[in-house]
């Protein structure tokens, strides 16, 4: 279920110090129901869950023409990510928020790992369209357990950037993200601790 922009801005994430500048284009509730302190099995679930290789066939092509795209027009080219282009948010971690961080124990691949703590979770992605960062919270469900909530962050890159996020906004919002909350309840589902087990 997607949320306000509130539901993210509002809540006192460490990513507004690091990434002012960035807007909120997305906010999702994620199927993720559980207790405390499973940011970690949260994180795992999405970059651990074959997203897009075991997506639906519309989001693998989606995704495929994506990167067919970049490499034609030289988008994701070196010369425009991370340390080149843009420099990355974790080079602005204060030293206490760099100290608390954990690693994620886990390939985030395409994206690089921010910071990670007990209840949020940050990565980025820059190409030549766009600076981008997913960030994951652990928040309580309102019911007294816990469940997780994603938001994506972006700074488009100029004018190429801005005319990209408006070409894609409809299949981000209908096609991509839906297929991709689908895939990460099966996988939460999946690797749920086994009853009598902590």
């Amino acid at each position: 279920m997607k949320l306000p922009e509130s539901a993210h801005t509002s809540r006192p994430w460490r990513i507004h110090e690091l990434a002012p500048e960035f807007a909120v284009h997305d906010v999702w509730v994620l199927p993720t129901p559980g207790g405390a302190g499973e940011l970690s099995r949260l994180v795992e679930a999405i970059f651990g869950g074959g997203f897009p290789r075991k997506a639906p066939l519309v989001v693998r092509f989606l995704w495929q023409a994506r990167w067919t795209l970049g490499a034609l027009f030289g988008w994701d080219d070196e010369a425009g990510g991370l340390g080149t282009r843009v420099t990355p948010l974790r080079d602005r971690l204060p030293d206490e928020l760099l100290a608390a961080s954990s690693d994620p124990g886990v390939d985030t691949y395409p994206f690089s790992p921010i910071y990670q703590l007990r209840d949020e979770f940050a990565a980025e992605l820059a190409n030549r369209t766009v600076h981008t960062v997913m960030h994951l919270g652990w928040v309580p469900d309102g019911a007294g357990g816990y469940r997780g909530q994603m938001a994506v962050l972006v700074k488009p890159n100029g004018r190429l950037g801005s005319l990209y996020m408006a070409a894609i906004d409809p299949l981000r919002r209908y096609v991509v993200y839906p297929a991709l909350l689908r895939l990460i309840e099966r996988q939460w589902r999946a690797t749920a601790p086994a009853k009598g087990t902590s």
